[in-house]
């Protein structure tokens, strides 16, 4: 009691610093700050965001259930990881340093799965090199002279 009495007559001294001289563990402060819901998923995508828009998209009394938002986001996220993953894969064997609608488009057509999934035309994306068989010729084909025939 002897240093509670001392700490009391200085007012500088809190009643925090008394319970450290007592021995007693002082009480953490409990000051909690919001964890959004893409952090708690573990996600980069706005689940609050996605959430908003699927109820007023969706359904007429805008009731969608929180796993829902999630799910979504998760999914979403997961596209655009793979498109920017391929995207950049082409951006490399280009060896450039910028994604274009270009890269972009030889991403989801080089990839049957995305290029089922996605039919939207990209602006800019130009067309995928292809050569039909037929209007390939063959090695030992040349021009034909006049005076030779088969």
């Amino acid at each position: 009691n002897f240093w509670r009495e001392k700490a009391r007559s200085r007012p500088e001294t809190q009643m925090a610093d008394v319970n450290k001289l007592e021995g007693e563990k002082s009480k953490p402060k409990t000051s909690k700050k919001p964890v959004s819901r893409s952090a708690k998923a573990g996600l980069q995508f706005p689940v609050g965001r996605i959430h908003r828009h699927l109820k007023t998209r969706v359904n007429p009394q805008g009731r969608v259930g929180a796993a829902a938002a999630v799910y979504c986001a998760a999914i979403l996220e997961y596209l655009a990881a793979e498109v920017l993953e391929l995207a950049g894969n082409a951006t490399m064997e280009l060896r450039v340093r910028r994604i274009t609608p270009r890269h972009l488009q030889l991403a989801i057509r080089g990839d049957e799965e995305l290029d089922s999934l996605i039919k939207a035309t990209i602006p800019g994306g130009g067309v995928i090199p292809h050569i039909h068989k037929t209007l390939i010729k063959k090695k030992g084909q040349g021009k034909k002279k006049k005076g030779e025939e088969e």
